[in-house]
């Protein structure tokens, strides 16, 4: 073991260099926030350790000057968002007393903390405030990507102040104007029994947009009609490609003495003919998918998705020496001729074809 310690030292000197000096590297960029996280979590690993503590005397109050300032700064200029920044600013700054809290190196460094609990709380007040007025600025711009923006600062508001006036009310008719609402149909248009598009339809569901079958009455009107037709499956025959090759080696077939007295291999070539048969069977589907306008009965898109799976076999038979056999040969001249469970067939299709319906319909309500 004591011949393994120098390796292990050596080993070990990037990580801590690296470690080391991550804190200084932040300092000179003037990261001082990140410099300090990085002396924490130094002095958490080792809490003797002296240039992590020179780093977090350094840091800690540049830090607090740094973002106390950028807050200042922020709260005497027009900036729309100034106490949602002075929330984060005091955030950060509680978080990282937080983290010199819980680690005892980094406390005996700082043992007095700056903390900012009252001026959070007084921005946090700011703050709800900022955000509920233009959550209804936003609503009243009458539109859907407005709607969508005052749901979140609706939801803000309340995150700074929980029920602050009627943030929750009006977080929830934002949400109400912001939802695309689409009724969805299918149409069966084949002898071929597909189950049901509701799974795929189903998990395209999210905030702001709203699925719901046709023959599902709602208490609002639709945007939007989607309507997929099943158009039905067509499976191919059986294709079998064929190819043959000769496969030749030299086999060991004894032993003989030689000239020198010495036993030496006798080898004797050995050849085989070999035919291989590919079998494929090609199954497709289609279903159409029209998304209209409710308002002005346009189309919005009008498209037939695909599904096809291809089943495959493999297998071969020879005439000749089989000891010549190699590759795939040797297997494959195991194997018989076979064919698939046509409904397995069918359900790989199937799939396919929802995999490739949902994908066209997530890239259409991905604009949404």
């Amino acid at each position: 073991m004591k011949s393994l310690y120098p390796f292990l030292i050596l080993f070990s000197l990037p990580a801590v260099f690296e470690s080391c000096s991550s804190g200084k590297a932040a300092m000179k960029k003037g990261d001082y926030y990140e410099a300090t996280l990085n002396a924490i979590h130094r002095l958490r690993e080792n809490p003797n350790h002296k240039r992590a503590m020179d780093v977090l005397t350094q840091a800690y109050p540049l830090t607090i000057e740094f973002i106390d300032t950028s807050i200042k700064n922020g709260i005497e200029s027009n900036d729309s968002k100034k106490w949602r920044n002075a929330v984060a600013g005091y955030q950060k700054i509680n978080f990282i007393n937080d983290q010199i809290s819980t680690c005892p190196g980094a406390k005996k460094v700082i043992p007095n903390l700056q903390l900012r609990l009252k001026e959070l709380a007084d921005a946090k007040v700011n703050a709800a405030d900022e955000a509920y007025n233009e959550g209804i600025t936003e609503m009243m711009k009458n539109n859907r990507e407005d709607y969508k923006q005052a749901y979140y600062d609706f939801k803000d508001a309340n995150s700074f102040q929980q029920g602050y006036k009627e943030s929750i009310e009006m977080q929830n008719q934002a949400e109400y104007k912001a939802t695309l609402r689409v009724a969805f149909e299918e149409i069966n248009n084949s002898r071929y029994n597909y189950g049901t598009f509701q799974p795929v339809v189903n998990s395209l569901q999210r905030l702001f947009l709203s699925f719901k079958p046709i023959a599902q009455k709602d208490t609002v009107p639709p945007q939007q009609y989607l309507r997929i037709i099943f158009n039905g499956y067509q499976e191919t025959r059986p294709y079998v490609s064929t190819r043959t090759e000769t496969q030749t080696r030299q086999i060991v077939v004894g032993q003989v003495k030689g000239a020198d007295g010495k036993m030496v291999d006798q080898t004797q070539a050995v050849s085989v003919n070999v035919t291989y048969f590919h079998k494929t069977i090609t199954g497709s589907t289609e279903a159409g998918v029209t998304i209209t306008d409710a308002g002005s009965n346009a189309q919005l898109q009008n498209v037939f998705v695909n599904g096809t799976y291809n089943w495959e076999y493999d297998w071969a038979t020879y005439s000749g020496d089989s000891r010549a056999l190699s590759g795939n040969a040797s297997s494959w001249v195991q194997r018989r001729e076979t064919f698939p469970n046509p409904q397995d067939v069918y359900n790989q299709t199937l799939r396919t074809l929802q995999n490739n319906l949902h994908q066209q319909l997530k890239s259409f309500y991905s604009q949404y």
